[in-house]
């Protein structure tokens, strides 16, 4: 806690899922949170609209979007350390619509990192993702594998990762680029596969509609890859190094409904959805992390099992049966 206390932090992306979480983390260490939001009529700081009166109070909220870049340099003018987590991450979304992902995570990398270099931020952590990778030809998955655009998401990530060591080369910008493995939890969009089937199977359904369920994936609990987020920041001689964050282990889609249904008590099966199924050759089968770098660097492992991370995950959704149109007495 002593390291952060009083330490000026600039979170992008500080109201979705994971940004959301590491703010609460940071302002807890003590540290002095300003934290980027996406602008929006409704002045809603997204998840964080829902954090503790403390946590609220605490933080220096702006609205903004970082494809603005007069906007983004303002936003890390006094900043210590950066997280850079704000992105466009629906990868079925990207087919649609591939664009806006160049723009906000390629271009808005971009504006961060100037943001950054120019005024002499102390660490940058920036935000990859284990789709960079596609298809392995064999795992477990280091993170000098190269690197397939598999989605224009996937894509856009790469280029973003790659700007990154381009500033780290060009500038000696210092930046960490940390690549996490399919990171779950308490406020996960409904978008991802774990979140839809654990609300159904809430919501006392029978038939779960899902895409494939042969993928493979190596799924980390949010507040072990939060940690991850808060070492990266704080450990010395890491600029410049990209750091999977993953458990090690994988587990099906199939496995993981299985375990859903037993940890929420329902028996059921599953209905394969159209519209949530990848074409063919953009589908990543097999993402297995090896964390023996982040461990070495980082000190850091991931110390929640699947069984109890999704109990914690399906306990929330319960609480918030109102959110996922879950009637009570399903709960």
């Amino acid at each position: 806690m002593a390291f952060w206390s009083g330490r000026a932090v600039l979170v992008t992306g500080a109201d979705g899922f994971i940004g959301s979480h590491l703010t609460e983390q940071l302002v807890e260490l003590g540290a002095d949170v300003r934290a980027f939001c996406l602008y929006n009529s409704n002045g809603s700081l997204g998840w964080l609209d829902g954090a503790s009166p403390a946590v609220r109070g605490a933080i220096d909220a702006r609205l903004g979007d970082v494809r603005d870049a007069r906007f983004v340099e303002e936003a890390c003018r006094g900043v210590d350390t950066v997280f850079h987590l704000a992105a466009l991450i629906a990868i079925p979304y990207s087919y649609q619509a591939p664009e806006s992902y160049v723009d906000t995570n390629v271009k808005g990398t971009l504006n961060v990192l100037e943001a950054v270099r120019r005024h002499g931020c102390r660490r940058m952590v920036h935000t990859s993702t284990s789709e960079v990778y596609g298809t392995p030809t064999s795992v477990p998955i280091v993170e000098t594998f190269p690197l397939q655009g598999q989605s224009p998401y996937s894509a856009s990530k790469i280029a973003a990762d790659k700007l990154c060591e381009a500033y780290y080369c060009s500038f000696t910008v210092p930046v960490v680029t940390l690549r996490p493995f399919n990171t779950y939890g308490p406020r996960q969009s409904t978008r991802a596969v774990l979140p839809t089937m654990l609300a159904q199977l809430l919501a006392g359904r029978t038939e779960i509609r899902l895409g494939r369920l042969d993928p493979q994936r190596d799924l980390t609990y949010v507040a072990d890859t939060v940690e991850g987020f808060i070492k990266a920041g704080d450990t010395d001689a890491v600029e410049g190094e990209t750091i999977q964050l993953g458990t090690g282990r994988t587990v099906s889609i199939g496995e993981l409904f299985e375990i859903a249904c037993r940890t929420t008590g329902v028996r059921a099966r599953v209905i394969q959805e159209a519209a949530r199924l990848r074409p063919d050759a953009s589908e990543v089968l097999v993402l297995l992390s090896d964390p023996s770098r982040a461990k070495a660097r980082l000190g850091w492992e991931a110390q929640v099992s699947i069984e109890e991370g999704l109990a914690r995950t399906a306990a929330w959704i319960r609480d918030r049966a109102h959110l996922f149109n879950i009637e009570r007495n399903h709960v």
